[in-house]
Formats: structure tokens, sequence, C-alpha cells
């Protein structure tokens, strides 16, 4: 190193400089980012979990929670107290405890993040409008019980015809919906015709049906069936200015989310956030809502008859939101028995 000493001024003896001093700080650019804080750059991240702790971790946007999520989470040993003071709440009364117990976790979970949390309506009601609607009327009731708004919560709902018509009246309520288990454009449709605040289209299950139909172990990223069916709909949206926010779930693989990005919103699990945050390859934005308001789209005049003929002629969609119904149906028992064993040791 050269060193340029001025000879007007006097010799100072040069203070010894540590070489053991980080370099100075420079602004961070892309590259130096991993792929969860690249892809918050182009999209809203969203913790795809009921576990309060992994929440935490990862400082998402908002949170979404399902039927599986809250039974995973309330066997955990760390969360027994939440399940406990659901019981003493419901006073043997299970359907209150069952409520109670979604309405505590979202609680939790709202203290985290600063915007939506998920709760969803029990997937039994899936064919029940009135019944759907008068559940969320409860949940969201529960919520202001504790002090948290409505406008903070987003009722899960599964996008059957009638639980799409249980929305619609929720939304002039006041109440927002997430209108979840969605696998088909026939559904994106008409929920954005009633104004659904969000859907959340599935990718991975979709991937799922197709490995199986087709006797594949996978699909190229761009080819994935699942990022298909996203994409679309996505596009169909921004063609027509629904303000309906689409929300890609149900992931399989980094590859499929990142592929994604630039979707409004995408709900990721805690596995998956961990294997974007260990990776530092540059994102690429894949969706533009600019770029979708020049395709040729034909729209779809989305009546019940026709919702049901598309869904009848959708095999993939029609199999895939059954099973879902079914499996939701199916933790919520699970979650029922241990909820029925601790309140019969509180009451019995």
């Amino acid at each position: 190193m050269t060193t340029t000493v001025d000879k007007a001024a006097p010799l100072q003896k040069p203070e010894l400089v540590s070489t053991d001093q980080p370099p100075l700080k420079k602004q961070r650019t892309v590259s130096d980012l991993n792929q969860v804080d690249q892809l918050k750059q182009l999209t809203t991240v969203v913790a795809d979990t009921g576990d309060v702790n992994a929440i935490k971790k990862f400082s998402p946007q908002d949170a979404t929670t399902n039927p599986s999520l809250i039974y995973k989470a309330a066997v955990m040993p760390e969360y027994a107290s939440i399940v406990d003071n659901a019981v003493a709440y419901g006073k043997g009364d299970l359907s209150v405890t069952m409520d109670k117990l979604a309405v505590a976790f979202g609680t939790e979970i709202s203290k985290i993040v600063p915007g939506y949390v998920s709760t969803e309506v029990d997937a039994r009601l899936s064919f029940d409008t009135e019944g759907t609607i008068n559940k969320a009327r409860d949940l969201i009731k529960m919520y202001d019980e504790v002090g948290v708004s409505k406008d903070r919560i987003l009722i899960k709902i599964a996008a059957t015809w009638e639980g799409i018509q249980a929305a619609k009246q929720l939304e002039k309520e006041g109440i927002t919906c997430n209108l979840t288990l969605l696998f088909s454009i026939a559904q994106a449709i008409a929920c954005a015709e009633v104004g659904c605040t969000l859907i959340s289209p599935f990718v991975g299950r979709i991937m799922d049906f197709y490995k199986k139909a087709k006797g594949v172990d996978g699909f190229a990223p761009s080819e994935d069936p699942g990022v298909v069916s996203v994409t679309a709909i996505y596009n169909y949206y921004k063609k027509y200015g629904y303000k309906t926010i689409v929300m890609g779930a149900s992931f399989r693989n980094k590859e499929e989310i990142l592929e994604l990005a630039g979707c409004d919103r995408l709900t990721i699990s805690p596995a998956l956030l961990q294997e974007l945050t260990n990776a530092s390859a540059d994102v690429q934005q894949k969706l533009d809502a600019a770029k979708a308001v020049n395709m040729d789209i034909p729209k779809i005049d989305m009546t019940e008859s026709v919702f049901r003929w598309m869904m009848n002629e959708d095999a993939m969609a029609t199999q895939k939101l059954a099973e879902g119904i079914r499996g939701f149906a199916k933790d919520i028992k699970k979650l029922e028995d241990i909820v029925k064993a601790k309140i019969s040791a509180k009451f019995d």
C-alpha cells in the first residue's frame, strides 16, 4: 500500500489499525440476501403453521392455520396451557371449547404477525351455508372478547359452492374470508365474484394428483401443474381487475414457491421457510400483474350451474376438494378426542 504525505504538515505517528477489524459496511444487494428476504421484496410471505414459536422465527406478515396444523400444535407440551384454558372456558361444551381453542391459537399468533391470521371453520360445515355463517360469527365474537379486531382475522372456509355463498354474506357483514381447498379456476372465479378477501389455491396437492395420474416422479418447476394452476388464476384476476388476494398454498418444495414469486401472497411451512433461508441464489419475479392485463384470457360468466359443471369436468379438483374436507374433518375429530378427555377429567 502506498501512503502520500503532505510535506507541509507535521509528521504524526500513524495510528495502529487492527487487521481484524471488519471491512466498512456496504449497502446490501439482492445477492447478499437469502431467498426468504428476496421473496419478501416480491411477495407477501405468510407462515403456514399453528406453531407460535416457528412463526416468531421467520417474522412473516400473516399466518394461516387449519385443523391439521392446530391438532399438531395442540399436542405439543409447550401449548398445553392453551388447551387447558380453552377447556376451562368451554365449561364442558365441546363445540365452544373447540372454537375457543382455535381462537386462542389465533390470538397468540396475532401478537406476533402484523397482518392477517386465518382461522378455519369446522370442515364438517363445508356444505352448510347457514352453519358456516353462524360459526364464523361465533369465532369473530370470541376474538372480540379478547380484544382482537375482526379486521385482523380471515375466516377460512372450504371453497364449495355453499362455502362461497357463506363468504358472500360474511363479507357483506365486514367479516373477511379466506377460501381454501381451492384447486380450480371455477372456484377462483366464483370466490372473486362474491368479493372474497383472499383465496388459497393449492399447489402441492395438485402436483400429487398428476404425479400419480401420469406415473411420473415430478415436474420441472415451470411445468408443475399446481404452479400452472395458480399462475392461471393470478393472471385471470389481474386481467379482469378482481381485488381478491391470491395466496398460493400447499407447497411440496421450494422450487414451486420460487416459480410463483410475484404472487400477492404465498403461505409457506416452517420447513420450507428454513430451506429458503439457507439458500441465496437470486430470486426472479415470475408473476407480473402489469403483463397479465394484456393477456388474451377469455372471460367466464360464473353461475351455480356453470360452477358445478366445471367442477364435474375437473376430476382433480373434485377429488382433491372432497379429500381435503375429509382430511380436515378427520383431524378435527382427533383433536376433539383429546379435548373430550380433558373435559371429562375436569368436569366429570
